[in-house]
């Protein structure tokens, strides 16, 4: 519940400070004295958006602070999944600076405006005559009759259930625009793939394929030359061979005459030995070497081929090509997973189906067996409150859409008189008679929802006299289990409170500020006397007063 409200540099309100008990208070005040301004602050509070013109003095900021006592109200859960700090008495302050930038905190904690409203919806309920013309729109029709079937844990689960089941579809449809996207390359990749599997393409396989070309394509040149080179290493009377065993010869003559000679004559036996070496690698290699023109084409054609891809790829190696070839063969293996991705997936989303389809079925039944219970309990103090006659009818009939709310789709019928035919509540339903439903929903909902604070904003719109009385006593009613405030101009509705604030305006200065007053209790006889017959109270007046407030 709301116990203490400090407001500063509010819209008319210079400074504002007040404590509230838990049961039931009334506000009054002409109009435009700032009734809503007072509404307005517990908006900001409760997370709604403000900007500059909320600041009264354009040069210090806003501040608004609401104390609310919440030990009773099971809210320890929220602050822990919140990361904030838990008091039984939590102090919520908005802050509006002369930049125009706002702060929200919750027992000093910083919070964003999501969190604010998240936790203001435990907190207080402010109902408002936009409110009233809610009653007629389906999403809150469902609301009351979840609240009174007890569907806020099933509801929870559904949901649950609802948001795996959006996330699939969602997976779904960007694996099938993945797989459409592939399919319209896929032909040519499979093409591009198997362009390169047949050409057996093989890392390092280049530069020995140039070389076993240059050597077949260079036969006769190349035997010539070999020819020639052992014939110069090996001629029996001028080869080199020949001639470096006649310099070692010498040389071996005197190598033991000195160190140097001795060095020289190895150096020379070992260019013997390097030559001997060359002679037969060039026998080998003249033994070898065979004009082989039909090698000499496959070789041609592999390297025409290699060079071929490598112009359409755009790269210079095999190296490259074999990495685009498994490119290729990821994208084409690619495309099956997707297809088995898919069918993986479309069966995971017909067995969600089928447990949001459970899931709703029971939601609908709890709802429907909660009609006559609520329909029952709306007829009861709508009679109360005049309307004897009123009937309601809840058209439950099942959707194709999965709702945040369910499969359902819900049409509340009215009627208020006998023998005259159901509508829709929006189309026949007058001013009056829909405050007085919506009096009559919001009694019925407190049992049901424990939320601590309601804010009734003229709910008493199109009724007087007797009906009037009635609808105090309802809120009265209300107040035993929970905190209520009545922001009213009937004087019969006023007079129920525990206790009663006033809102004026005064002058200070060149300014006007907005002001909210406990009355005492004769005060609180003169504001109600004035309510009955205006500023020039008679004592009539004065005594129809007091017999109200007695």
């Amino acid at each position: 519940m709301l116990t203490h409200l400090t407001i500063k540099n509010f819209a008319l309100i210079e400074q504002l400070e007040m404590n509230f008990s838990n049961q039931l208070s009334i506000i009054t005040g002409e109009t435009g004295a700032g009734k809503s301004i007072l509404l307005g602050a517990l908006g900001l509070v409760l997370g709604k958006r403000a900007d500059l013109t909320s600041l009264k003095d354009k040069e210090q900021k806003c501040i608004i602070e609401a104390q609310f006592k919440i030990d009773k109200y099971s809210l320890k859960s929220f602050f822990s999944e919140n990361d904030l700090d838990y008091e039984d008495l939590t102090i919520i302050r908005r802050e509006i600076l002369p930049s125009g930038k706002s702060r929200a905190f919750v027992n000093d904690s910083p919070v964003n405006l999501n969190e604010l409203q998240e936790l203001g919806e435990f907190l207080i309920d402010i109902h408002s005559q936009h409110q009233t013309r809610e009653l007629s729109e389906e999403a809150y029709q469902i609301q009351i009759l979840d609240a009174v079937a007890g569907n806020s844990e099933i509801l929870q689960q559904y949901n649950s259930h609802l948001s795996e089941y959006k996330s699939a579809k969602s997976k779904l449809k960007k694996l099938i625009s993945e797989k459409e996207s592939l399919a319209k390359e896929q032909d040519y990749n499979s093409f591009l793939l198997e362009e390169l599997l047949a050409a057996n393409l093989k890392a390092g396989e280049q530069s020995e394929l140039e070389n076993i070309f240059e050597k077949l394509n260079n036969v006769e040149f190349i035997k010539e030359a070999l020819d020639k080179s052992l014939a110069l290493t090996n001629e029996e009377q001028i080869g080199i061979i020949q001639n470096i065993k006649e310099v070692k010869a010498s040389l071996q003559k005197i190598s033991g005459l000195s160190s140097e000679f001795n060095e020289l004559t190895e150096r020379v036996s070992s260019v013997l030995i390097e030559m001997d070496d060359i002679s037969n690698e060039l026998f080998n290699q003249t033994e070898k070497l065979v004009n082989d023109p039909e090698q000499l084409e496959l070789t041609n054609q592999k390297l025409q081929t290699i060079y071929s891809l490598q112009k359409k790829h755009q790269v210079n190696s095999v190296e490259e090509l074999l990495e685009i070839q498994n490119d290729l063969d990821n994208k084409v293996v690619l495309a099956d997973d997707l297809e088995n991705a898919i069918s993986t997936l479309e069966n995971e989303i017909l067995s969600k189906i089928e447990v949001l389809d459970q899931v709703a079925k029971v939601i609908s039944t709890n709802r429907k067996n909660a009609v006559p219970v609520l329909t029952d309990r709306i007829t009861s103090v709508l009679s109360q409150l005049g309307m004897v006659n009123a009937r309601f009818q809840f058209e439950i009939k099942p959707s194709e859409t999965y709702n945040t709310f369910g499969k359902d789709e819900v049409q509340l019928l009215f009627s208020a008189n006998k023998g005259t035919d159901f509508g829709l509540l929006k189309k026949v339903a007058s001013g009056g008679e829909l405050s007085r439903i919506m009096l009559a929903v919001k009694a019925i909902l407190a049992e049901y929802s424990k939320l601590p604070t309601i804010i009734f904003d003229e709910i008493d719109t199109g009724v007087s006299g007797e009906i009037a009385h009635k609808m105090g006593d309802i809120m009265k009613a209300m107040s035993i289990e929970m905190q209520v405030f009545a922001i009213t101009h009937l004087p019969q509705i006023a007079a129920k409170g525990q206790q009663h604030y006033k809102v004026f305006k005064s002058a200070q200065g060149e300014s006007t500020v907005s002001e909210l007053k406990l009355l005492t209790s004769d005060e609180r006889i003169v504001e109600i006397a004035e309510m009955l017959s205006g500023k020039d109270i008679s004592d009539s007046a004065l005594n129809h007063a007091k017999a109200l407030l007695n």
